[in-house]
């Protein structure tokens, strides 16, 4: 194979990167309910931030074309969040939606 053959694979791979790690940036920012939730211990909240700093500061432990070290400062963040917020109660489900107590027991009256 000659030169051209790897750039090209070489910029494919990178825009795959590029592009799984504008998912996961999208993916926290719409976790940011789940950031503003009281029962959330500030270290977890706080990490996502950091991770999202990370991602987009210029400063990064592998250089730019390898976004291989954002990827996983944002796959951290977004684990130990929806950890933090399932061991806190809180539902993180994209449908979830917190029941009423009559949709929780479907027999009671009021």
């Amino acid at each position: 194979m000659d030169s051209t053959v790897w750039l090209v694979v070489a910029a494919v791979v990178v825009l795959i990167m590029l592009a799984l790690a504008v998912v996961l940036l999208v993916r926290v920012f719409r976790a940011r309910k789940l950031l503003v939730d009281a029962g959330i211990p500030l270290r977890d909240k706080a990490l996502v931030w950091a991770a999202v700093i990370y991602t987009v500061s210029p400063i990064d432990l592998l250089p730019d074309p390898v976004y291989l070290d954002d990827l996983g400062f944002l796959l951290v963040a977004l684990r130990s969040l929806h950890a933090a917020a399932a061991a806190a109660g809180v539902r993180t489900g994209a449908g979830d939606r917190t029941k009423t107590p009559v949709e929780s027991h479907p027999d009671s009256v009021l």
